[in-house]
């Protein structure tokens, strides 16, 4: 018998090793077939296009991104004139990435620790309507949003991005934080309060730094989601000074051409700080999916 559940044992072990490799490699495959891509010029991409592996291994895709080398004379005409502006889309999505989460996180930090300590029936409501109303298509709104930033004269700036995706983004850092509020003991307020402590600062002396982790998985959540993000910047810039990447990578689809190679390469270049900091706080970011099932 005990021979029986150690080779039991030993089964499922080995069953979860093998589903576990085989779901990596699963998600790893698309990452794959951009790192093939992108070492690969569009002639030698087209020429087989069963062989997933290159013929010829060049970086001559990068040297274009990041040098401005001229492409072959057979495609010279159709390159978009947009990639003159690759640093400058990825600076846009930087700052704008960057903006968006500091401010949510101070947005959604206030917010989530009402909800969580003030016992109220509107706070409760708010809490489940800002979710409710997140759950809106976008592009249900895109039309009004439209003609109200242009009233303020906020298209085709970085200020409209932000506010916009500030607006969309916020009810998530509410949901997540005030999971891991609710999960505080009160005490440690109550004692804050009694040694003359007010509201503001118990959360900035005690709740804040106890929430370390949780504002981080937040942080990292929500820095993922801006830095994707490719309908607001579409639709609020339309100049090519104000683009993000995801809106450079879109320019690349264009009626006569599509380019593959310099998709895959740019693919790659924009993953880049979002991977490392996903696996930096890869722990953070497990937390922060799973905080929603919390019971605050």
């Amino acid at each position: 018998m005990g021979n029986a559940r150690k080779r039991k044992k030993i089964f499922r072990q080995l069953l979860t090793y093998a589903v576990n490799t085989v779901s990596i490699l699963f998600l790893l495959l698309p990452l794959v077939a951009l790192l093939f891509g992108s070492v690969q010029t569009e002639k030698d991409l087209a020429v087989d296009v069963q062989n997933p592996l290159p013929n010829r291994i060049t970086f001559i895709n990068f040297v274009r991104l990041f040098q401005g080398t001229e492409v072959e004379a057979s495609v010279a005409s159709y390159i978009p004139p947009n990639m003159d502006y690759l640093g400058r889309a990825f600076f846009n999505s930087t700052f704008v990435s960057l903006t968006v989460t500091l401010a949510i996180l101070v947005l959604g930090s206030l917010s989530a620790y009402s909800i969580s300590r003030l016992r109220e029936k509107w706070t409760t409501a708010f809490l489940y309507i800002s979710l409710a109303v997140r759950l809106l298509p976008v592009m249900a709104l895109m039309v009004p949003l439209y003609i109200t930033l242009r009233g303020f004269h906020m298209l085709n700036s970085l200020t409209g991005i932000i506010i916009t995706e500030i607006g969309f983004l916020v009810p998530y850092a509410i949901w997540i934080l005030t999971s891991f509020f609710s999960t505080l003991p009160r005490g440690l307020e109550d004692a804050a309060r009694i040694d003359g402590c007010s509201r503001i600062q118990v959360l900035l002396r005690i709740i804040l730094p106890l929430s370390t982790p949780g504002i981080a998985s937040c942080g990292v959540i929500i820095f993922i989601m801006s830095w994707n993000e490719l309908v607001i910047p579409l639709i609020v810039s339309t100049q090519p000074q104000v683009m993000t990447i995801p809106v450079l990578l879109a320019g690349l689809t264009g009626d006569r051409y599509l380019f593959y190679t310099l998709m895959m390469a740019i693919c790659l270049i924009a993953l880049t700080p979002t991977v490392i900091l996903a696996l930096l706080l890869r722990k953070y970011v497990v937390r922060g999916l799973t905080a929603g099932a919390l019971k605050g």
